[in-house]
């Protein structure tokens, strides 16, 4: 059977919950060039580097995705006594939603993925790494980390890389301790002997790990069910959720119907991290109070968002709200309605695609076909169009208290509903500078009632080389004047 829609989102109670992360911590780096030749020494493209950026992986992206839906992190795991180990550290530490309780090893090196990006695409990726189980001293301090760390927690999610960290040891003192507590435990596996992770209440395996771990297909439906029981007979689980790409998600559990949930994605970009974003997502919706299904359908609807995303991302919790929008508007279930931050993460996407970026703005009170035209011939001069949205509180000191005549939400609701428009962003300043300044567009759009001069953000925009574009107004449309003949109406 197809699965449930996806419930509303708790944001009040992702907030309040704490999930305790154990598992193989990595640093992801990535490295952004250009190839304009091959080498002449063998047949390899030349990357010329132009930026290079680093971040926080593996468990410990697990726990960067609970802190950007709202909740915090409990981070358990091993991180070697060198620069790599620093650098990743000091990644964790700027994010206030992580409490890191990282036990060293001197023995091995901190685990680094680093891949080379040209133009959208990944070129190559080089791991530096030592891939062997600890020794039982880490495991006696990995467990006295969780001892101290569980009456903390709510849940536990257990994120394994086969890194070395999650020991046969490590795996049941950790389950037996959290149902000692009463509390749930949920594992992302990569060993195929699923029988090492007897105990947890969930099992997220992928697609090829369920195939390897069984001996069975997984390609349809039916197929992923029988696999789904067998993990679940074999290694005594009681529910096991088969993430399955773009085929997306088989949920089992012990005595139930299967569930099969529809991929959600529409442009993947990169599937780095989508399982951490999955594992994150289904511990705060059991921590919430969400049954297995609605926290199963929350999950398949952040895993749809992040593969959009470049490099090891994160979901918030606007890019779920922008999602469960769409839907109510019965369109295309891309999130277009963001904040700030997620729109810049969108246009670096889109600018490593070679895609122009066209910005405007407005109030958008009233739309009428002026808006549209306007909206339709900004488009056309780009790729992509960002539209900034002034918040209710911006309008209120821009038109007088008795506007908007409608809300920001309804407003934005709209505006992404147009064909036109690829993102929403609400701004509460008076004008959109500081958007402007961040965004960067390639192309900025006015209506011609404006001089260039008096365009906002017109000579930052010019400064580095963008385009300004007046459109010619529809006359006789105006939101003041749609009012007004309301105002007259019998």
């Amino acid at each position: 059977m197809t699965g449930p829609s996806a419930p509303p989102i708790p944001i009040e109670r992702f907030q309040q919950a704490r999930l305790l992360v154990v598992g193989d911590v990595m640093l992801d780096r990535y490295v952004y060039g250009a190839v304009e030749r091959m080498s002449p020494e063998a047949p390899v493209p030349v990357l010329r580097i132009e930026r290079e950026r680093s971040m926080a992986g593996g468990a410990a992206n697990v726990a960067r995705n609970v802190s950007a839906l709202g909740g915090r992190a409990l981070l358990i795991g091993l991180v070697g006594e060198d620069e790599a180990g620093a650098a990743l550290k000091r990644a964790i530490a700027t994010d206030a939603g992580i409490e890191a309780l990282l036990v060293p090893d001197a023995t091995r090196p901190t685990t680094v993925k680093t891949r080379y990006v040209a133009a959208g695409q990944q070129l190559l990726r080089a791991d530096e790494e030592i891939a062997r189980a600890v020794d039982a001293e880490r495991e006696k301090a990995i467990l006295a980390q969780v001892e101290k760390a569980l009456p903390k927690a709510d849940f536990v999610v257990l994120s394994d890389y086969a890194k070395g960290t999650l020991t046969d040891g490590v795996l049941q003192g950790v389950i037996a301790r959290a149902h000692a507590v009463g509390k749930g435990v949920i594992a992302d596996p990569k060993s195929r002997n699923f029988g090492r992770y007897r105990g947890v209440d969930l099992l997220t395996p992928n697609r090829l790990e369920a195939a390897q771990g069984t001996g069975l297909p997984v390609g349809s439906d039916a197929e992923a069910t029988i696999a789904a029981e067998r993990i679940m007979q074999d290694a005594a689980i009681p529910a096991v959720l088969i993430t399955r790409g773009d085929q997306g998600m088989t949920l089992a559990q012990r005595g139930g119907t299967p569930v099969h949930l529809p991929a959600e994605a529409r442009e993947v970009f990169d599937v780095s991290g989508a399982g951490d974003t999955v594992l994150a997502t289904l511990g705060l919706g059991l921590a919430a109070g969400l049954s297995m299904g609605e926290a199963a359908a929350l999950a398949n609807l952040a895993a749809g968002i992040v593969v959009g995303k470049a490099g090891t991302a994160q979901v918030y919790p606007a890019d779920l709200v922008g999602v469960l929008h769409a839907r109510a508007v019965d369109r295309s279930s891309d999130a277009k309605i963001v904040d700030l931050g997620d729109a810049l993460e969108r246009i670096d996407v889109w600018r490593q695609k070679n895609e122009r970026i066209g910005f405007t703005n407005g109030c958008f009170d009233l739309v009428h076909p002026g808006h549209v035209a306007l909206l339709a011939a900004a488009r056309a001069g780009c790729d992509r169009l960002v539209v900034g949205l002034n918040t209710d509180a911006s309008v209120k000191r821009l038109k007088g208290p008795e506007r908007p005549m409608q809300s920001e939400q309804v407003r934005a609701i709209v505006l992404a509903a147009l064909s036109a428009v690829d993102l929403v962003v609400l701004f509460d300043e008076e004008t959109p500078e500081k958007l402007i300044e961040a965004i960067r567009p390639d192309l900025l759009v006015k209506g011609a009632d404006y001089k260039i001069d008096q365009v906002v953000g017109a000579g930052f925009v010019q400064g580095y080389g963008g385009k300004i574009l007046l459109v010619d107004l529809k006359p006789g449309h105006s939101t003041t004047d749609t009012i007004r003949r309301i105002g007259r109406a019998p």
